[in-house]
């Protein structure tokens, strides 16, 4: 055909018919792709109590680290993040690295739960767990990892059971909320639980994942999915694609006592890097009681946790042998990225396995 306004017709129909082509196959790979494969690490339950579960990962090698670690997730989302496909677990790295591996599952909470507090979880789940592994293995210390919100309960539990604990990690961690670094830090301190707790008891997990999606910009969020079309007709890319999407909408309800009270604790008063948090009334948690060897690791590219948010421990804790690593990727990078696999996951099997 001749030209069309400056327009090669001819190429143009071309262009479009294979577009459209290549658009109705990726429909069909989109509603008929395995995404199978995360949450794939075997494993064993072998602990419950009320809807947390504590599972035994079953280990990848011969020469395993005598002092077992226990990973302590956040609330928000599933730990699985950290097991999301083959190629990128933290977790299989870590039990190739030579880890004898423990992970809480928090569950999914409903309504009976909404009187649950941190001190339930720390003093009541997280110590429960401890001793469990404490006891399997007869040892006075173990390992403890804490994820993002799972690493403030983390710091939190150390301070109060340093005698329990030999070496202390955390990854994506915050301690320090007084930052205005990302729209998480800024909101936090004027969002009212209080009138969302007695709105809904339990806050819904579509509430809180609403809120994380406000976090990223729209242009963001519209390219995630536009961009699918480049690869929609490539089965594996759009299957790990869609094991993240899982992940992203894998949300728990957060109990509502326990939502309130860190909430108000550290976003509102930030008071555990003041010295002026304590669970439920009791004993004041001082940072400083962590005498452990530590590592901590942030995301330079976090804006979900800022490194203003994560640094301030460094100078909180007491322990002589202490490190900070600081990754040139983001949040969930820092878990699923290849930088997080050859820096990461290497480093804290370093760490522990240099300090057995």
């Amino acid at each position: 055909m001749d030209n069309f306004y400056g327009i090669e017709v001819d190429k143009s129909l071309t262009q479009t018919l294979k577009s459209y082509d290549k658009l109705l196959k990726g429909i069909n790979n989109l509603m008929n792709v395995d995404y199978s494969g995360f949450n794939e690490t075997p494993k064993d339950l072998i602990f419950e109590e009320d809807k947390m579960k504590l599972y035994h990962y079953r280990p990848l090698v011969e020469n395993i680290n005598k002092t077992p670690l226990l990973i302590v997730y956040a609330l928000v989302n599933k730990q699985y993040m950290m097991d999301l496909q083959e190629d990128k677990s933290i977790i299989r790295n870590l039990l190739k690295g030579g880890q004898d591996l423990y992970i809480i599952d928090w569950g999914y909470p409903t309504a009976d739960d909404r009187y649950i507090g941190l001190d339930d979880y720390i003093n009541g789940y997280i110590n429960d767990c401890v001793d469990l592994i404490r006891k399997r293995h007869k040892l006075n210390k173990i390992n403890l990892m804490g994820i993002c919100q799972g690493g403030t309960f983390s710091y939190i539990y150390t301070a109060l059971n340093q005698d329990k604990i030999k070496n202390l990690v955390s990854l994506v961690t915050p301690v320090d909320f007084s930052t205005n670094d990302g729209l998480l830090f800024k909101w936090g301190k004027y969002l009212d639980p209080e009138v969302l707790v007695d709105t809904f008891g339990n806050v819904p997990g579509e509430f809180m994942n609403a809120g994380f999606v406000f976090l990223k910009p729209l242009d963001l969020m519209i390219d995630k999915y536009v961009g699918l079309i480049d690869y929609i007709d490539d089965e594996e890319k759009l299957a790990n694609f869609l094991r993240m999407e899982q992940w992203i909408f894998d949300s728990p309800d957060q109990v509502g006592r326990a939502y309130k009270e860190f909430q108000i604790e550290m976003y509102h008063k930030n008071s555990l890097i003041k010295g002026e948090f304590s669970l439920d009334g009791k004993k004041k948690v001082d940072l400083k009681n962590i005498k452990c060897p530590f590592l901590a690791i942030l995301g330079l590219k976090d804006n979900q946790v800022p490194p203003a948010a994560t640094r301030p421990i460094m100078d909180a804790v007491s322990s002589e042998d202490k490190e900070l690593l600081e990754v040139n990727t983001g949040h969930i990078g820092l878990f699923v990225s290849s930088r997080s696999q050859r820096e990461v996951a290497p480093k804290i099997n370093d760490f522990l396995n240099g300090h057995k």
